[in-house]
């Protein structure tokens, strides 16, 4: 990788968590009483964000709960395996120490909350490679459009250009989205993309 600057994805690029995340979804619709087109509704809320996802699931479903009790519901699933058990991929920790001591200015962006990533980072001791951490959450739309990846280009440098940054991703529509941006994209396997490789 010859960049000066490079954007990580976290869940199923930085760490293995996207079991996590499916299993998560799953359990919360199952919880609700809601067994009909799970793997539909599933699949619709992939690129979304919790708090989209939250938003989606009131107006799909009519759940009596507010989107942000649903969001703060399936935060707290989560955090707790943040702060405990979710591991990094194989070889990420030497990867990024070598792009870090090759002078790459990193950062993560993710559609995870800012607080559960630096919580999973920091256990993991690997939080000391990245710039910043930035989340979907604060650009208020998921990775199915370039803001959150334009804002993080501003943010790693003001004269930096997308195809002056590496962007890491595992998820096809997120990649795709990044690649359209003009960011030189790399692809990264996850088991939970596999039939998109």
């Amino acid at each position: 990788m010859n960049k000066r600057y490079a954007i990580f994805d976290m869940d199923g690029t930085i760490v293995d968590s996207m079991g996590f995340w499916q299993q998560l979804g799953r359990e919360f619709l199952v919880e609700k009483g809601i067994t009909n087109h799970v793997e539909e509704l599933l699949e619709r809320v992939k690129p979304m964000t919790i708090t989209e996802s939250a938003s989606f699931l009131v107006a799909e479903l009519g759940l009596p709960e507010t989107a942000q009790s649903i969001a703060e519901e399936m935060n707290a699933i989560m955090e707790a395996h943040y702060r405990t058990d979710i591991p990094l991929k194989p070889f990420v920790r030497e990867y990024l120490s070598h792009l870090y001591e090759s002078g790459v200015t990193m950062c993560v962006v993710s559609s995870t909350a800012a607080e559960l990533m630096k919580a999973c980072l920091f256990r993991l001791d690997i939080l000391k490679y990245f710039a910043f951490l930035l989340s979907c959450e604060e650009s208020g739309v998921g990775k199915h459009r370039p803001d959150v990846y334009l804002e993080a280009a501003k943010r790693l440098n003001q004269c930096a250009r997308p195809e002056d940054i590496a962007v890491y991703e595992d998820a096809w529509y997120a990649a795709n989205t990044a690649k359209q941006a003009g960011f030189y994209t790399i692809a990264v396997y996850d088991d939970s993309g596999s039939a998109e490789w």
